[in-house]
């Protein structure tokens, strides 16, 4: 048995083990158990420093969770978009392929627990109609594999699934969709990255959420993953009372981009049943985007998302930087909240009726109809700094 595995045996899990480490009233832990269970390795519980902290939030259930009666069972709408068993396909050319129900920490937040930890909802037995569905969709390019974890199969069953997937033709792109290296960095071994070499293009998602997350441990488990030519990007999610700080995320990203970690996404949490309490508001995302923007480099900027509830996907949101915009210019804020103007370039329709003296008309917008654009803010109430041309 290796290291790994004997740590996820040696995980609490139990009723009695939640009341004895966790001071949880036997009542309330027996309904979280049967709610969502808990699985927390040995390696993820040493990083708690003091209770409530934000690494036991992420893992440690709560009562809170049985109180959540505004969540939804599956809010992306996955189900619904499972054609065939163990498969999601959202989006024209990748599709989500679930290969096991298990985890190496049970997170509080999973936007998928109505499944995670049942081997009959993500059932292993049920690989070759996935298999299939991906053969007979050639627009399929790129698939993700997740569950549960993909890392939390061994290495000769994770291997058989890569082999069959990259005798597709039309599959080009595979990525592992994992949070081992952040909950159990122990999986990374040096026998699992030399498998993995041999199927490449492979890219790795993972799931660090706050600093502390990032370990001597978990810095080695990405650098073995990098080296052995595996991307690493990251996928965060926003939580209240775990990383809904301005420096607290700075922080993260940075230390992210030190072992390598490429931030790619920072979601707002889902509206899953039973982790409202972790929810923050829309505004307190922007504020964290607006600190970031322009005070750090940019490799270290997220793509800041709302996994639109019901399936719509993944839907970027920004602060408001564009202040004004016209047919003549475009009126923009910097981070530092100064506002400058950028020209808007003339079409030949434009130019045409600006000779002759007439004011251009404004083309019909997406919705059909011909309004004049709407001006996002007074352009009387800004006040700009305009690039001055050198006449010399």
């Amino acid at each position: 048995m290796e290291l790994w595995q004997q740590m996820i045996r040696d995980s609490v899990h139990t009723v009695d083990q939640l009341v004895d480490k966790f001071n949880l009233d036997r009542s309330v832990a027996q309904q979280l158990d049967e709610f969502f269970q808990a699985r927390i390795n040995p390696y993820y519980l040493s990083l708690i420093r003091q209770p409530g902290d934000p690494i036991w939030l992420q893992c440690v259930p709560d009562r809170l969770e049985l109180e959540d009666i505004d969540g939804f069972e599956d809010p992306l709408n996955e189900d619904e978009m499972s054609p065939v068993p163990n498969i999601t396909h959202r989006y024209p050319d990748r599709c989500l392929f679930l290969v096991t129900s298990q985890c190496g920490m049970y997170c509080r937040f999973c936007t998928r627990k109505r499944k995670v930890g049942d081997s009959d909802k993500i059932s292993m037995k049920q690989l070759e109609s996935a298999f299939r569905y991906i053969e007979k969709h050639s627009e399929i390019r790129d698939v993700i594999l997740s569950g549960g974890d993909p890392l939390m199969l061994t290495d000769y069953l994770l291997e058989r699934i890569l082999n069959r997937l990259r005798k597709i033709p039309h599959v080009e792109i595979i990525r592992l969709g994992t949070k081992m290296p952040v909950v159990l960095p122990q999986r990374i071994t040096p026998k699992l990255v030399e498998m993995i070499k041999k199927y490449h293009p492979i890219w790795v998602n993972t799931h660090f959420n706050h600093p502390w997350e990032i370990t001597p441990e978990s810095t080695k488990a990405c650098a073995m993953l990098v080296d052995a030519g595996c991307p690493v990007n990251n996928q965060a999610v926003l939580m209240r009372g775990v990383n809904d700080d301005p420096v607290v995320m700075k922080e993260l990203m940075l230390k992210l981009l030190k072992i390598r970690v490429r931030p790619y996404y920072l979601f707002m949490a889902d509206e899953t049943k039973g982790a409202s309490h972790f929810r923050t508001t829309l505004d307190k995302g922007i504020d964290i985007m607006d600190h970031l923007r322009g005070h750090i480099s940019g490799l270290a900027i997220p793509h800041f998302v709302i996994d639109a509830p019901g399936g719509g996907g993944k839907i970027p949101i920004l602060p408001e930087y564009v202040l004004h915009k016209d047919d003549e210019k475009i009126i923009l804020r910097n981070y530092k909240h100064q506002n400058y103007i950028y020209r808007e370039a003339k079409t030949d329709e434009v130019k045409t009726k600006q000779t002759e003296g007439k004011a251009p008309e404004n083309k019909k917008n997406g919705n059909g109809n011909g309004k004049k654009e709407k001006q996002l803010q007074d352009i009387e109430t800004i006040k700009v700094t305009e690039l001055q041309i050198n006449e010399n």
